[in-house]
């Protein structure tokens, strides 16, 4: 069968987004892509999918840099593939060692799970469908209620977070809880764009934040001390059993794949957790921070703060 719409997931080649591309490429009409930053393991998470029926490609998509994400988006433009149903805005990282600069200038954190992604939707926008789904994945530790153990999220302001180089284990831990805090900021004030936009077709596309909940084996904790990782990849698994929004990575995986396939007003500026649709934080609705956000990012970027200006590298 000839695929008729194409999937984005960043980060798809292990973990949460490897399992989201299964699920999507389990539907013979999608064609999904994998964007991360290692040739390597891409191609074998790559030759695993076809091996269980899914239609998927490569591009090389490195989150740290501004420059392979505008790179990323011209190569996606030229190879003429179905149309971008959906775009899940999965890769991220949380860095509690050394705080670590960008090329670019900003702390790590920062870029790579909010920045470059914010990039990356702006410059698809135009090629995006009509009643496409963008998807942020976000996370329950944005929330101080949710009791997750991590600092609460600090937000000053845009600027601030992308100048924060603190050193320490909870300092790393808070860029991380802060830049899940702009993940909902992004997907709220995007939902909120879209919306208001003059163009039926950007009208159309809905706009959702998910929290996988806590999936313990995976790579995020790479970064930790050897004993946490430990912790992390044998010990906290047993508690999918009995703790509330602890998940296999195949479970979040395919609920994940299951969001961004669904479309429409009823998702529209939603947050997902544990499977269901809840609100955020008190914090998250904050308008204030969420415009400071959005416009410090587009002119970082030297972007138009309106979405209906398109971007050069789109024109």
């Amino acid at each position: 069968m000839t695929q008729k719409q194409t999937y984005i997931v960043t980060g798809g080649n292990i973990g949460l987004g490897y399992q989201c591309a299964r699920f999507l490429g389990v539907d013979a009409k999608n064609l999904v892509v994998i964007a991360c930053r290692n040739k390597a393991k891409a191609a074998q998470a790559a030759d695993r999918l076809r091996q269980s029926g899914c239609a998927v490609k490569y591009l090389p998509l490195d989150l740290a840099s501004i420059e392979s994400v505008r790179l990323f988006v011209k190569e996606y433009n030229q190879m003429n593939l179905p149309p971008l149903a959906g775009i899940v805005c999965n890769a991220g990282i949380q860095n509690v060692t050394t705080p670590t600069r960008t090329t670019d200038g900003y702390e790590a954190t920062f870029e790579v799970n909010h920045l470059a992604h914010y990039l990356l939707v702006r410059l698809l926008l135009p090629s995006v469908q009509s009643n496409g789904h963008i998807v942020f994945v976000s996370s329950g530790t944005h929330d101080p209620n949710e009791k997750t153990g991590l600092p609460e999220p600090r937000y000053i302001t845009a600027k601030a977070i992308a100048d924060d180089f603190e050193a320490g284990i909870k300092a790393g831990q808070r860029r991380y809880t802060t830049s899940k805090l702009c993940n909902l900021y992004c997907t709220y004030e995007l939902a909120r764009r879209l919306g208001e936009a003059s163009d039926a077709r950007l009208r159309s596309i809905s706009v959702s934040a998910f929290d996988p909940g806590m999936m313990p084996g995976t790579g995020l904790a790479r970064a930790y001390p050897a004993p946490l990782q430990f912790i992390w990849n044998y010990v906290l698994p047993a508690t999918t059993l009995f703790q509330r929004n602890v998940h296999l990575v195949a479970k979040s995986g395919n609920r994940l794949a299951a969001l961004v396939m669904d479309s429409g007003t009823a998702t529209n500026g939603k947050y997902y957790s544990d499977g269901k649709k809840r609100p955020s934080s008190p914090l998250s609705y904050s308008r204030e921070n969420a415009i400071d956000l959005w416009d410090t990012s587009a002119d970082m970027l030297n972007l138009p703060r309106e979405i209906e200006a398109v971007p050069s590298e789109t024109a």
